[in-house]
């Protein structure tokens, strides 16, 4: 196992298959946006003790492509786990993305292209029966980051351009100049990263169904992200709190145990709650943080994932770890 500097006595739950299907969406027609909408307060929730050990999923899982992995999400209900990469061959500024699917071992299932969508700084997955759809940023803008939010079905082997009939797009904070998203699987709300036309980047709170069905009126929190120098590598949200990820890659100038932090916000306040050193994988070559989400067990628990890229170039690696702590 990999720990924090911390211990803990938990003993780990594998994670379990097995859930209750939720019901079919509908993909309504886009209706006003919220920027005049009153925020109403998401019920206040337990939160990770981000002080607490990281444990294991799996290390060194190779990806479809080679790149460093950007980020991740799980399908609660199915049981599924689709990391994010820059697609081989094409130019950090193309957008163009590789998704993998992998069982919970680290083993590849399949995979998709997206061609002009972004940097995959965060992806969701949300469950319609028993079929997955994934939510990224697309429509690349000059900074290589999608600009608005983009709906589809996985289907492996599949390449979609940002032009495809089989994306429904969504822009769900009408000013913003880049979006993505990440998902709450356990109270069903996304919350959005967004960068405004006067520069500033923010999170906006929404319920996943109404966003899924065009319906934008509902914005439950919206506050500026907490001021950080560090380099941010992925954020999600579970329950009344914004869970973020910072660090770089182990360097000359940054050596092993790292920089990576975690940190929590409260969506209410916008305030930092905690903020706390991870040693999760600090074994690892190259190790930079990527990514974060949340899922919960067959058996109920529910586990605050980090991800770290490790390896060497030509040869990057995918590796999860957890918290599963609640205060």
């Amino acid at each position: 196992m990999s720990q924090d500097r911390t211990w803990n006595r938990r003993r780990l739950l594998k994670l379990g298959g097995g859930a209750a299907a939720g019901a079919a969406l509908g993909l309504g027609a886009k209706v006003a946006t919220a920027s005049e909408a009153a925020p109403t307060a998401v019920p206040t929730s337990s939160r990770f003790d981000l002080t607490e050990p990281s444990y294991d999923l799996f290390r060194h899982a190779r990806l479809h492509d080679a790149r460093v992995q950007q980020s991740f999400c799980f399908d609660n209900v199915n049981r599924r786990l689709f990391v994010a990469q820059l697609k081989d061959g094409s130019a950090d500024s193309s957008g163009d993305l590789c998704i993998t699917q992998l069982d919970f071992s680290g083993n590849e299932l399949g995979y998709m292209y997206l061609l002009g969508f972004g940097h995959a700084v965060s992806i969701a997955a949300q469950p319609v029966g028993t079929s997955t759809y994934l939510w990224t940023e697309v429509d690349v803008n000059s900074g290589a980051r999608g600009k608005r939010l983009a709906r589809f079905r996985w289907s492996s082997g599949t390449t979609l351009s940002n032009t495809s009939s089989a994306l429904t797009k969504h822009s769900p904070v009408s000013d913003a100049t880049e979006t993505t998203c990440a998902i709450d699987p356990v109270n069903s709300r996304m919350a959005i990263r967004y960068l405004n036309t006067a520069g500033s980047r923010r999170y906006a709170i929404f319920n996943v169904n109404e966003v899924a069905a065009g319906n934008y009126s509902n914005r439950l929190a919206d506050f500026a992200q907490p001021s950080d120098s560090a380099t941010f590598q992925g954020y999600t949200l579970y329950g009344s709190y914004v869970y973020q990820l910072t660090g770089t890659a182990y360097s000359d100038t940054n050596p092993s145990p790292g920089n990576a932090y975690t940190s929590s916000v409260n969506v209410n306040t916008g305030a930092l709650t905690q903020r706390a050193f991870t040693g999760a994988g600090s074994t690892l070559t190259y190790r930079e943080p990527e990514g974060m989400g949340v899922y919960r067990t067959a058996a109920g628990e529910v586990r605050l994932f980090l991800g770290f890229a490790s390896g060497e170039a030509g040869d990057r690696r995918s590796n999860l770890f957890y918290k599963n702590v609640l205060v």
